[in-house]
């Protein structure tokens, strides 16, 4: 990983954003940048150099992870040794302009930190610099993503196996999280979603105690962490013969998802995007049923800039990683779901995941 171009990168446009410095609290955010993996860190990125703080539980990990940065261990919260830091290191009359995350501090925080820096410095909101970065991926990413999504798709052979009636769908869900700790996957990217018979119609249905019905959708949605990056995957099942409306639905939720991966290009909005997926299902009458975006970047996160969805304005570029998801959800009967990571190319995209996507039957 290049930490210190990254850090140099951020350092360097500092400046146009009229900051002085920066003060980091998102973890991912520090992980991308300098490497540091632990719970509890701050990153202050300045002109002249970046430190980062963190507490005594952490003082030999900082050593092995850490790159680009300068360790401070300190007793005290990792944002508020900062905040001390920067105020004995003012010594002129102007205030320092301190970008923080505004989305990652808690407004009590925010108070504390602006009563240790008095006159010391002002605190703003910052830009998401990390995370417009964050959102263009290098090769080396791309590489760790692309094995990861690998390793997760490998798992739903395991569901295909495991998914029979009467079976709980926690039961499947473990089946399936055991043979990815078994395969070197460092934990989930989030918590496997099973969803069977009616309860598929619940998007993040999360795998619970109830049994498989005999006949009916399974939405399976799962992924993994190897080497610090996500995957993400959505196969939908049906347990028993389909009947032509089920069959109907899930061939539309498949023509909406190949059409959206269809629009992925360099220069296309990632309201274009999922433009394209709804169309389809707008022209078959189920548009009113898909709830949720067509799909999220993902990375060092499982759900990251840029988001596909009406009135976003982010044009895709080389190099973005993010899903194709399109659903149809109707409440009290059933759920579709079907799953893809795709990179952006030059002249197109890449489909990252094993693109098998016929209705299995069980």
């Amino acid at each position: 990983m290049d930490h210190a171009g990254r850090l140099g990168r951020l350092r360097a446009g500092l400046d146009e954003n009229n900051l002085d410095a920066l003060l980091l609290t998102h973890l991912p955010n520090i992980r991308y940048l300098c490497g540091f993996t632990g719970s509890a860190a701050a990153l202050m990125v300045a002109e002249h150099g970046c430190i980062i703080f963190t507490d005594g539980r952490y003082r030999t990990q900082a050593k092995e992870e850490v790159e680009g940065a300068r360790i401070i261990i300190d007793r005290k919260s990792p944002a508020v040794a900062a905040a001390e830091w920067l105020a004995k290191q003012q010594s002129g009359s102007r205030p320092a302009s301190l970008g923080i995350e505004p989305e990652s501090i808690a407004a009590s925080m925010r108070d504390r930190l602006a009563a240790i820096l008095k006159r010391k410095a002002r605190l703003r909101s910052a830009p998401p610099l990390v995370e417009r970065a964050r959102m263009v991926k290098d090769g080396d990413e791309i590489a760790r993503i692309r094995r990861a999504v690998e390793l997760g798709a490998s798992l739903f052979r395991i569901a295909r196996r495991k998914i029979r009636p009467g079976v709980s769908e926690v039961a499947v869900a473990a089946a399936m999280e055991y043979e990815a700790r078994c395969s070197g996957a460092e934990g989930m990217s989030f918590p496997t979603i099973l969803a069977s018979g009616p309860r598929s119609a619940i998007v993040h249905g999360r795998a619970s105690s109830a049994r498989i019905p005999r006949r009916g959708f399974v939405v399976c949605d799962f992924g993994v962490i190897l080497a610090d990056y996500c995957s993400d995957r959505t196969r939908t099942v049906h347990v028993g013969r389909p009947s032509r409306e089920t069959r109907q639905v899930y061939e539309a939720v498949q023509e909406a998802q190949q059409a959206a991966i269809a629009a992925v290009r360099p220069g296309v909005t990632a309201a274009e995007v999922d433009g394209a997926a709804r169309r389809v299902l707008r022209k078959l009458k189920l548009a009113r049923y898909f709830t949720h975006s067509t799909g999220h970047g993902l990375g060092l996160e499982i759900h990251e800039a840029p988001r596909l969805a009406m009135g976003q304005s982010q044009k895709l570029e080389p190099g973005m990683v993010i899903t194709i998801e399109p659903g149809v959800y109707v409440p009290g009967r059933w759920g579709v779901r079907i799953e893809d990571v795709v990179v952006v190319t030059s002249s197109g995209c890449e489909v990252l995941t094993p693109t098998e996507k016929e209705l299995v039957v069980i």
